[in-house]
């Protein structure tokens, strides 16, 4: 169900803020249509690169499948699951990330490589944010993997159902940052001085390419999962949940094209101090948890 919705939420977005923005726009499916044609081109390789460029769009795709397999779907366990798997989920999702950045380097390109060090140093400061947020899942449900966390995690009072809209925010913002879209980046934009993401991939090109967009358009389904596993309860049917499912995460298309529709993209230095603002509600939900349990305790 993740790696169907990862192939709709890109058109999602699109629509979106065509939507918004007063425009006919593109079809719902069209990016799909931009990688076919991208998977039937040529693969042009620039004679300075090494192996690390030509093999980190593979090594970034199978991170993000592996990541996949982590993620469990209401009743459905995970394929993969075992002690602290979202701290293996962090890290397996951060080595994808870092061929990525190796191969922007490797191009010799002072533009990728400002591209490189922006990315490195957004994901650095996300990282905690995702650890911090898990982790208080972690303390409150007394699990320590994604299965048993969100199989057992509910809102059982106020303080629960606060934590749970402010870890639903985190995880938003922690899908735009992952994937460099607003307010940190605009995959829009052609000015190499201000580009993330897109500066690091202007050497790729073809199946290559193609592979790149996969892996981000998983990503994002894979935190849209994450969304609809601390929404709906574990305990309801199977065909309700995945109905569910597919509706969260449509909505988590729209909602990502609404807020890129209506902010702007931060001035380059504001970045880390979004960021880090992230933490600071991270730790709020930590101490809200800790209300929570205490409050059950007694």
């Amino acid at each position: 169900m993740t790696l169907v919705s990862a192939l709709i939420i890109p058109g999602i977005i699109i629509r979106t803020k065509s939507l918004c923005s007063g425009r006919k726009g593109p079809a719902l499916f069209q990016p799909l249509f931009d990688a076919g044609v991208l998977l039937r081109k040529g693969v042009v390789l620039s004679p300075v690169t090494t192996l690390v460029f030509r093999i980190a769009p593979s090594v970034s795709l199978a991170s993000v499948l592996t990541a996949v397999l982590l993620v469990p779907m209401g009743r459905q366990d995970a394929l993969l699951s075992f002690s602290a798997d979202f701290v293996y989920f962090t890290y397996i999702l951060a080595l994808g990330r870092f061929f990525m950045i190796l191969a922007a380097l490797d191009t010799g390109s002072s533009f990728e490589g400002m591209g490189a060090n922006r990315e490195a140093l957004y994901s650095l400061l996300v990282e905690p944010v995702f650890l911090l947020l898990l982790g208080t899942y972690a303390m409150f449900t007394g699990y320590t993997s994604f299965s048993e966390i969100f199989s057992h995690f509910y809102f059982s009072n106020n303080y629960a159902f606060i934590a749970g809209i402010l870890g639903f925010y985190l995880l938003i913002q922690i899908a735009m940052v992952e994937n460099s879209r607003l307010p940190v980046d605009d995959p829009k934009t052609h000015l190499e001085l201000t580009m993330v993401h897109e500066v690091m991939i202007l050497d790729y090109s073809g199946p290559d390419l193609a592979i790149i967009h996969f892996s981000t358009w998983i990503k994002f389904a894979l935190y849209g999962a994450l969304v609809s596993n601390s929404l709906v309860p574990s305990g309801w049917p199977v065909a309700l949940q995945t109905g569910l499912f597919l509706l969260l995460q449509l909505s988590f298309g729209i909602i990502i094209g609404l807020l890129e529709s209506f902010r702007a993209r931060n001035k380059m230095t504001k970045n880390p101090q979004f960021i880090l603002t992230l933490t600071a509600i991270a730790l709020l939900v930590f101490t809200i948890m800790l209300l929570s349990s205490y409050m059950s305790s007694k």
